[in-house]
């Protein structure tokens, strides 16, 4: 049966290739301006934003993006605001999460999915805490980014939704003792079982071994959000 699943999973895969994207923009609270990479497959389906790892930007999901569509969602990549600073301080990407949660909420009114991918992972994990209009959140190889100001351990336990984290076999035990003040039934964390695995969203594309391994481990959790 895994194997059925992982096959049709790579069909749609495939499928989702031939989708293209649009580039958008709009403004955050503080008027900054926010570019993203618009993927639609229909306005009534529930979005997921995408946010990328550091020193990447959008461009870091248009691989990912066109698969996510045929798990019946739409996407929106965007590019974090740094605020020109090289620490890890969450307030100028708040601004730009925050303000895409609020351009895609102009299409419906359903919650949405947060996706991201190390640095952003944790950004995700730390907005699902305190925003009611998210769904779930998938989370690439968090860490504690935000310290010591912010603690993500402590921040987990306030989050009601779903959550998928993944990572490395080395970041495995680091990532169960980020999770355990989440409930058991409400987190699931993931290492590959083939290789030691590939940091952040870089898992879910390239060449690596465990690449399907981390993509089917992703479609399984999605299966459970219907």
């Amino acid at each position: 049966m895994m194997r059925i699943y992982l096959s049709l999973f790579l069909i749609c895969c495939t499928l989702g290739r031939m989708k293209g994207q649009e580039a958008v923009h709009f403004y955050a609270a503080d008027s900054t301006k926010i570019r993203g990479d618009l993927y639609r497959r229909d306005y009534n389906l529930p979005f997921i934003i995408l946010c990328h790892s550091e020193g990447a930007d959008r461009s870091e999901f248009r691989e990912i993006a066109p698969r996510l569509l045929n798990l019946n969602y739409n996407c929106l990549a965007i590019d974090l605001e740094t605020g020109g600073s090289h620490t890890y301080s969450p307030a100028s990407a708040q601004n730009s999460l925050r303000a895409a949660i609020v351009y895609v909420r102009r299409f419906n009114n359903l919650p949405v999915i947060l996706f991201g991918s190390s640095y952003s992972a944790s950004l995700c994990l730390l907005e699902a805490a305190a925003n009611p209009h998210i769904q779930a959140i998938v989370a690439l190889s968090p860490g504690e980014y935000f310290l010591p100001k912010i603690i993500i351990s402590d921040v987990m336990e306030k989050i009601g939704r779903p959550v998928f984290i993944s990572g490395t076999r080395v970041e495995y035990k680091y990532l169960q003792k980020m999770a355990e003040k989440k409930p058991t039934d409400g987190v699931t964390i993931f290492q590959p079982e083939k290789e030691k695995g590939v940091h952040g969203a870089a898992a879910l594309t390239g060449n690596d071994i465990t690449r399907e391994e981390y993509w089917f481990a992703l479609l399984m959790f999605f299966k459970k959000l219907v």
